[in-house]
C-alpha cells in the first residue's frame, strides 16, 4: 500500500549510544530508595553489593514491589559490573533484555540475578559480582 503523504520510512541506523544506555540502566530508582531508607548508599561499588546482601528483605510481601525490586537489583549488579570491571559493557539482546557482557564474550543475565535475590536471596549480589570480577 503506498500512501503518499506518509513518505518513506528511513531504517534506524547504527545502535543506540553506551553511555546513555548504562545512564538509564543505572537508575534503579525502587532499589535505591529501599537501599537509602536502610541506611545504605548506592555508590557503584562492590562493597554497596556486599550492604545490600545484608538488608532485611520486606519486599518479599509484594508481588509488586518483588518483581520491580528484583529487576532494580540485576540492573544495579550489572551497573557495578559494568563500571569497575574492565571490558564489561552492556548489551541489549534480541529479545530486548539488558545482560552484561565481558571481553571474554561471556554473557551474563543480570535481570535475572536480581529476581532470584530478590526472592530467595540468594545468589548473594555479592558472591555474582565476585564470580563475574574474577573471570
Amino acid at each position: 500500500m503506498n500512501i503518499p503523504f506518509l513518505g518513506h520510512r528511513r531504517p534506524k541506523v547504527g545502535f543506540p549510544d553506551p553511555a546513555g544506555i548504562a545512564d538509564l540502566l543505572a537508575e534503579c530508582e525502587l532499589l535505591r530508595y529501599q537501599a537509602s531508607r536502610e541506611g545504605v548508599r548506592l555508590d557503584d561499588s562492590a562493597a554497596s553489593l556486599e550492604a545490600l546482601d545484608q538488608l532485611v528483605p520486606r519486599w518479599r510481601d509484594d508481588e509488586e514491589t518483588l518483581t520491580w525490586l528484583g529487576n532494580d537489583a540485576g540492573l544495579y549488579l550489572g551497573t557495578v559490573i559494568v563500571r569497575t570491571v574492565p571490558g564489561a559493557a552492556w548489551e541489549i539482546r534480541s529479545d530486548g533484555q539488558p545482560v552484561v557482557r565481558l571481553t571474554s564474550g561471556r554473557e551474563f543475565d543480570v535481570v535475572d540475578s536480581g529476581h532470584e535475590w530478590a526472592a530467595h536471596g540468594v545468589p548473594e549480589l555479592s558472591q555474582l559480582y565476585a564470580e563475574v570480577a574474577e573471570s
